[in-house]
């Protein structure tokens, strides 16, 4: 059984969210300058191995901002 969204996890995921939206493009940005970087072989996988974990979690702040805003007026409006 689904227990009833509270504001208080709301807020929670919103911070967890706010936190996503922060550090998603700064590990982008870190794996296209890394690529830029690195030349060699070894290497440039940390450059590659950067940008899809980047753009996962990219991904993953939408899904989660999605999920965010619905369980936020989901507790609001169920009141």
């Amino acid at each position: 059984m689904n227990k009833p969204a509270t504001f208080e996890s709301g807020v929670k995921k919103l911070l967890i969210f706010l936190g996503l939206l922060i550090v998603s493009p700064i590990v982008l940005s870190l794996g296209f300058k890394a690529l830029r970087v690195f030349k060699e072989a070894p290497k440039i996988f940390i450059a590659y191995g950067l940008l899809v974990v980047g753009g996962f979690l990219l991904v993953f702040a939408v899904y989660y901002g999605f999920k965010t805003f619905k369980t936020i007026l989901d507790s609001l409006f169920n009141q």
